[in-house]
């Protein structure tokens, strides 16, 4: 499957958690300045405080991809996904991208310099790489470097709970796909486990994002939601709806993948056709729609 490249964002400080009144009408524990429509179900989570709860995104609420540049969310949109260094978008719901399982590219050389075992290598040393994308893969091959690695990934995931996100997005469930045969789905399913446990500590949701193959055990091992590339492109949508009780994102790059989704799915759905480079509307090539 076609996936979009992911471009850098500047980081920016964290935004200080305001409580509001929207916010205090969906949370049952802590505050959010954030927290607003698009909002559904809550489910008790979290090891750590067994009274926690994490607030469900609802199923087919009005969508828009921003993980690479953010700005403000048309009418009506209720959901809207934006990179781990951008702030939350007031009074929607909010998922916080994070890549989980590979290296952006212009992050390779702080893994080499801070973490540099923690990163895939063939038999000669050299590191494995999603050439599509010119992504390193995290070495997911055994408990300890999933524990590791879960640390690191995990204050990402903190960071997110702390600016106000509701949910995590976490990339690249699918990079066993891409190991030469180094990780296996067991790999990056053990790994998932270990970042589902820490947003859920948080109070945040967390979806699977893409591996259709993998949803019915993505939602077993906690996933609450799945983020779906192209998934009516390639008629996928199916088993994301049917594991995850219709809360799928669904993001289109072709006119024909969204004339497919919304066809099947559009009624059920939070359904978004973005330009490949996922730009703002000051780009010329921004391009967004909807069904």
């Amino acid at each position: 499957m076609s996936r979009r490249p992911r471009p850098a964002l500047p980081r920016v400080p964290r935004a200080p958690a305001l409580c509001g009144a929207l916010a205090l009408a969906l949370a049952v524990t802590g505050c959010s300045g954030t927290d607003g429509g698009g909002g559904g179900d809550k489910t008790g989570r979290g090891s750590g405080d067994p009274t926690s709860e994490v607030t469900l995104p609802e199923p087919g609420v009005g969508f828009d991809y921003q993980i690479g540049a953010p700005y403000p969310p048309p009418d009506g949109v209720q959901a809207v996904s934006r990179d781990r260094e951008a702030k939350p978008a007031p009074d929607v719901y909010n998922l916080c991208y994070v890549n989980a399982f590979q290296a952006q590219p212009d992050a390779t050389g702080w893994w080499r310099e801070h973490h540099p075992d923690l990163l895939l290598r063939d038999d000669e040393g050299g590191l494995v790489v999603d050439e599509n994308w010119d992504e390193a893969l995290l070495d997911l091959s055994t408990p300890a470097k999933r524990e590791r690695l879960a640390e690191v990934v995990g204050e990402w995931i903190d960071g997110c709970a702390d600016s106000g996100h509701q949910a995590v997005e976490a990339d690249n469930l699918d990079s066993h796909e891409r190991s030469d045969g180094l990780l296996t789905a067991e790999d990056d399913l053990a790994f998932a486990e270990l970042l589902v446990a820490r947003a859920h500590d948080e109070g945040l949701a967390i979806g699977q994002k893409n591996a259709a193959d993998l949803a019915d055990r993505g939602r077993e091992l906690g996933f609450d939601f799945a983020v779906a590339e192209e998934c009516g492109q390639y008629d996928e949508c199916d088993a994301y709806a049917t594991a995850y009780d219709d809360r799928v994102f669904v993001i289109e790059y072709e006119p024909s993948g969204l004339a497919a989704a919304c066809r099947d799915w559009g009624t059920r759905l939070s359904i978004v056709l973005r330009d490949l480079d996922v730009t703002s509307p000051a780009d010329p090539a921004y391009e967004r729609r909807t069904c």
